[in-house]
């Protein structure tokens, strides 16, 4: 397994133009449970089944375990997923070695922007943007897995 180790920040500004690429995603979760998620994710023309352990006490690493499967097989079992499905659109920014992806989500989640950077350990530095916001690693709130059950639309409108 390898070692997960990122920060997510809210997006307060246009991003879109710095953007290189961007892809559709749509994902379900077979199982939430925070000290094991097991999420499957289509991805543009490619599909993924990930398992994630439980996060460290800051929230910025975990265990990840990711393998591609074929299509066919992550439309099936979308279907078996536990309700709530997370739609959105995922931008690639580079930023030095490294690169932001953006996340623009759709659905129950509209109006949530997110952008998350993988680091090569919790002490890297990276350049931050004008466009970078609030962060949020550690609130798991913001997890794709507690916002297919607690949608951005529900808690940002009490």
């Amino acid at each position: 397994m390898a070692l997960e180790i990122e920060r997510k920040f809210l997006v307060k500004d246009d991003f879109k133009q710095h953007a290189y690429a961007h892809e559709d995603i749509v994902q379900g979760y077979l199982s939430s449970v925070p000290e094991r998620t097991v999420r499957i994710r289509i991805k543009g023309d490619k599909a993924y089944i990930t398992i994630k352990g439980a996060g460290d006490e800051s929230g910025m690493s975990r265990y990840e375990w990711e393998k591609e499967i074929p299509g066919e097989e992550a439309r099936e079992l979308i279907k078996l997923c536990e309700p709530g499905i997370i739609d959105k659109v995922r931008y690639y920014i580079r930023n030095g070695i490294r690169k932001f992806e953006v996340d623009e989500f759709h659905g129950e989640n509209e109006g949530l922007i997110m952008a998350e950077i993988e680091l090569g350990d919790k002490e890297e530095e990276f350049d931050r943007p004008d466009w970078l916001g609030t962060e949020v690693t550690g609130d798991s709130r913001y997890y794709n897995s507690s916002l297919v059950k607690y949608p951005y639309r529900e808690w940002t409108n009490e």
